[in-house]
This record gives structure tokens, sequence and C-alpha cells, in this order.
């Protein structure tokens, strides 16, 4: 059985100095994102004994969801912004889709 749903695991690690200012910018942009239509989830981690490491986890309803949160107009702004603050992290930038599975019963 497979479910419908996207999950998106996000890691972001910030500019040296740069911790507090990531932190408030996922702060601002969780209840607008939680908000958008198909959001199920959108919750934000800072990992724990790693300062300025930041873990975002998110589901949405479906990948066409997932797609018109990621080309809101208010990400034009907001992704240029947070690029000035975390370090690049590779090849996928930190973010990884996951597409749920469940055995059959």
């Amino acid at each position: 059985m497979t479910a419908s749903y996207v999950t998106v695991i996000w890691e972001a690690q910030a500019k040296a100095g740069r911790q507090d200012a990531l932190k408030a910018f996922i702060t601002a942009a969780v209840t607008p994102s939680r908000s958008d239509p198909g959001n199920i989830d959108y919750e934000a981690h800072e990992v724990e004994g790693r300062p300025g490491t930041f873990v975002i986890y998110e589901r949405w309803e479906t990948r066409a969801h997932l797609d018109a949160h990621l080309n809101a107009p208010r990400m034009a702004t907001l992704i240029p912004q947070m690029l000035d603050l975390i370090e690049p992290l590779g090849p996928d930038n930190g973010i990884r889709l996951l597409r749920p599975f469940r055995p059959e019963k």
C-alpha cells in the first residue's frame, strides 16, 4: 500500500555567526507555510548538540501542493534571504523528498 502524501526533510547549517538570524528566519516562515493549501505538517527543529543546524520536516498532500508552496510569490523574496544565511550542503542542498510506503496488512 502506498500513501499519496509527500514528505520533505530539509537540513540547513547557518553560516558562522548567523545562527540566531537563521533561527528567526525559519521561525517567521513556519506559520505562512503551515497555512499553504495542502500542508499536513510543517515543523522546525534545531539539532541537539550541533549549534546552528536546523531541520525542517514538512508533509504535503501531493507533490502539486509542495510545488505550489515552493512557487508561492513570497518565495521569490525568501529564498535569496535564506541562501544568504546558510552554508551550502552539497548537490541536494540538504533537501530530501521522501515517498512513504506501508506494508500490506
